[in-house]
């Protein structure tokens, strides 16, 4: 048998199997984390075993089954090295003092009842302005996670907050990987795409604005320990020298991703940039940084608190994420492959009957296959054009397809505990995604709304009932973006 090739529609499997291969992932994944207690590497290594014998028992050839293998490990090279500057980036911004510079007057400046709601708003404009969630979280976030220890906030509403703010950025910026792929898979302009989305991502983040106000009461300055914040500010001033010029790092970021420059030689720059600042202003020599940005940046002020909150970042300390995110896509890349996964999704297009259940479907279809993939793109891709037919046959514009493909596809990977995005959220914030996914109020507001729009009738329109008339686009081919940020 001929080498199976990217983008080949592969042929497909029996839907008993399909079904067992993703039962077996999830019912192991679950029983994992909650009561099992087994690495979750090791449970992706064992669901990759399991799909690669269901595969081969069903006729597939090793030949085969290699090509899906190196067709999953392409798609996550460059995620893989995002993640590892990622991890250079943090520690040469705390090594040149721009993280402690940014928790020193956050904690002096923010008032703990209004700190969620502008955690959630200061990444929602940062994830804007550069169009990445992963940067937004793996430098602002890291900052104010710092702050809302030092105010006593609960971690995981800070995480949550933080990924909101975080995630509606990615979702609406017109510089983001995921905002540009939905509207090509689904035949849609990319500026119709936005508009659309507005009305099921704007009432998701007010509404969760509202939550944050709300549980932003339970804290206030009187409850604030005065003395932990007082010993951090402290730590800060006596570790680090602070200067306005510690600031250009996350400049940098921010010009370079209006510019729509490039993500890696932006992580890369804005790393060289506070490498140099750290050794200028924080008496840094050359080796040292060059062990920082591999091992991460550790320090002994003697007070255990920040200490735990500086230590961190460096190269190797994504390894961990980037070996999950590894094993992940590969079962993805396996599950397309083989076409079990489509045997799995073709049995879900008789649920397609009204408009109601076809936008619930498709939510569910991308959310299975984030589950089954690990990656967002796979999720958007595959489930956009299995579903773009029905669409059309429905007489429903584009965008609406395009919308429903980020309120899913996007907006839940940081949900699913072992996706590319939930590792490296988790990883990143020190926060387990099960522990903030309660929190992370506009990840899962998008969907429901997305459903009831779709029950209802609002905001789902057919062709000549928008402002906008452009219908679909004439796409031979849609090409995938590997970018998981």
């Amino acid at each position: 048998m001929s080498e199976l090739k990217s983008g080949q529609k592969p042929k497909d499997m029996p839907f008993g199997w399909a079904l067992f291969c993703i039962a077996f992932l999830l019912c192991s994944m679950v029983a994992s984390v909650l009561w099992l207690n087994i690495p979750v590497h090791i449970n992706l290594l064992v669901s990759i075993a399991v799909t690669l014998g269901v595969a081969w028992l069903n006729g597939k050839p090793w030949k085969e089954l290699s090509a899906a293998i190196e067709y999953g490990g392409k798609i996550l090279v460059t995620p893989t090295i995002i993640m590892m500057l990622i991890g250079c980036l943090i520690a040469s911004w705390i090594a040149s003092g721009t993280v402690p510079m940014i928790i020193y007057w956050g904690l002096k400046l923010i008032n703990p009842s209004f700190f969620l709601m502008t955690a959630c708003l200061i990444c929602a404009i940062c994830a804007v302005s550069i169009g990445s969630s992963w940067s937004t979280v793996g430098t602002v976030g890291i900052a104010l996670i710092g702050i809302g220890a030092g105010l006593g906030i609960n971690p995981s509403m800070t995480a949550g907050a933080i990924i909101s703010g975080a995630y509606l950025g990615d979702k609406m910026s017109p510089m983001s990987d995921t905002t540009n792929l939905a509207p090509a898979v689904a035949e849609a302009d990319l500026f119709d795409h936005i508009k659309s989305m507005m009305y099921t991502t704007l009432p998701a983040f007010v509404i969760s604005m509202v939550i944050y106000a709300i549980l932003g009461m339970r804290y206030s300055a009187d409850g604030v320990n005065s003395q932990q914040v007082a010993a951090t500010l402290s730590a800060i001033e006596q570790n680090f020298n602070m200067n306005p010029l510690l600031l250009l790092p996350p400049v940098i970021v921010i010009v370079m991703a209006v510019l729509k420059c490039p993500s890696i030689p932006t992580l890369l720059i804005s790393t060289l940039a506070a490498s140099l600042l750290a050794m200028v202003f924080q008496g840094q020599s050359l080796a040292a940084m060059a062990t920082i940005l591999d091992s991460g940046f550790s320090i002994k002020s003697g007070f255990a608190d920040f200490d735990k909150l500086m230590n961190r970042g460096g190269l190797q300390s994504m390894l961990w994420t980037a070996a999950l995110g590894m094993l992940g896509m590969l079962y993805g890349a396996i599950m397309e492959k083989t076409g079990l996964l489509t045997s799995v999704l073709e049995h879900m297009k008789p649920l397609v009957k009204n408009v109601g259940m076809l936008i619930t479907t498709v939510v569910a279809s991308c959310t299975i296959l984030l589950a089954a993939t690990a990656s967002q793109t796979l999720a958007i891709v595959v489930g956009g054009r299995m579903y773009v037919g029905e669409f059309k046959k429905k007489d429903l514009l584009p965008q609406v397809l395009s919308r429903t493909l980020e309120d899913s596809g996007t907006i839940v990977s940081p949900l699913i505990p072992w996706s590319l995005c939930g590792v490296y959220m988790a990883g990143t914030l020190g926060v387990p995604t099960l522990s903030y996914l309660p929190y992370a109020f506009l990840c899962w507001l998008c969907p429901v709304i997305a459903i009831i729009y779709g029950f209802t009738g609002k905001f789902v329109w057919k062709t000549g009932e928008h402002p906008s008339q452009r219908t679909y686009h004439d796409l031979s081919a849609v090409g995938t973006a590997v970018g998981e940020e």
